[in-house]
């Protein structure tokens, strides 16, 4: 028997194992920095989160070179889970994840189609097949983010509709995984629960990234960006109250981090204007763009 070189063990064509491989070239082609950065710049915190985002990126950017190299290799799964609370950047990474894998060449188009329960399942016999495969067709070529997609299955209702959804999602996961990337999105305990009633569909997800709520100083930070991005300003005391009032809010059962956020300074927003809309005094530019203590709500925060 003739004793195989090493290259040839592993699949190597014979002579090519030192022909170069440019992988700084290939980075810059795909720009998958740029998309690196976007996240860095757009998201604050989440460094777990954007730490296995590399790790995916780095990845398919080698999986790519060696398809190029004529290195035999199956596409690799991509379907995804993104476990968290409402409010964490689960979409936005979606998005930056569908630019991700067009620009590597996984998926035809950078296109992210969002759905919940209602766009998939239908009312009544007959409506859910063509009501999915109508969103199917639409998220085609890219990928299809389903938030909250425990509520696709209702182990109390053997005859809910929405078990037809997931039987259909199943064979297009499985048969058409070349031309769909799906991403299932929710709570991380009830997208535990939903796998273990669905084993099928688990086994078809290959990347599970738990998305953790921020800490009080990060949702700071977070308004921070989001008032100078509307050319408002807290006041030193509005600032202090608005802080306790977020770390009250943190701890109620349906607060949805920087949702809540964006929440909160809308309620701000409304405030100032009704409180500069009711006086009497004569004001200055800059108060048009301050928040006082005043606007900051005591009490019940909202969600």
């Amino acid at each position: 028997m003739t004793a195989m070189t090493e290259g040839q063990g592993r699949g190597m064509p014979s002579g090519d194992a030192d022909e170069p491989v440019d992988l700084r070239q290939a980075f810059d082609d795909s720009h998958v920095l740029d998309v690196l950065e976007e996240l860095d710049r757009e998201l604050i915190g989440l460094a777990s989160v954007k730490g296995r985002i590399r790790e995916i990126a780095a990845y398919l950017l080698v999986d790519r070179l060696r398809q190029d190299a004529g290195l035999r290799a199956e596409r690799p799964v991509l379907h995804m889970c993104f476990t968290g609370r409402p409010g964490t950047g689960k979409t936005t990474v979606a998005m930056k994840m569908a630019r991700l894998l067009h620009n590597l060449g996984y998926i035809r188009r950078d296109h992210l189609v969002v759905v919940t329960r209602d766009d998939l399942v239908g009312q009544y016999v007959g409506h859910t097949a063509p009501k999915t495969k109508e969103v199917l067709k639409r998220a085609m070529g890219g990928v299809l983010f389903i938030d909250e997609a425990y509520y696709l299955y209702r182990k109390e209702n053997e005859r809910d509709y929405g078990q037809e959804t997931i039987e259909i999602l199943l064979q297009v996961m499985e048969n058409q995984r070349d031309d769909l990337v799906v991403i299932l999105a929710g709570y991380k305990d009830r997208m535990d629960e939903f796998f273990r009633c669905n084993p099928g569909m688990r086994s078809r997800i290959a990347h599970h990234i738990d998305f953790p709520d921020y800490t009080l100083d990060e949702l700071m930070r977070i308004a921070d960006l989001m008032l100078a991005q509307q050319m408002y300003s807290l006041e030193e005391e509005a600032r202090q109250a608005f802080r306790a009032w977020l770390e009250q809010a943190m701890g109620q059962p349906h607060f949805a981090n920087a949702r809540t956020v964006r929440n909160m300074i809308d309620l701000m927003k409304l405030r100032h204007a009704n409180r500069l809309f009711s006086t009497r005094d004569a004001i200055v530019k800059r108060d048009l763009a301050r928040i006082g203590a005043g606007d900051v709500p005591q009490g019940d925060v909202v969600a």
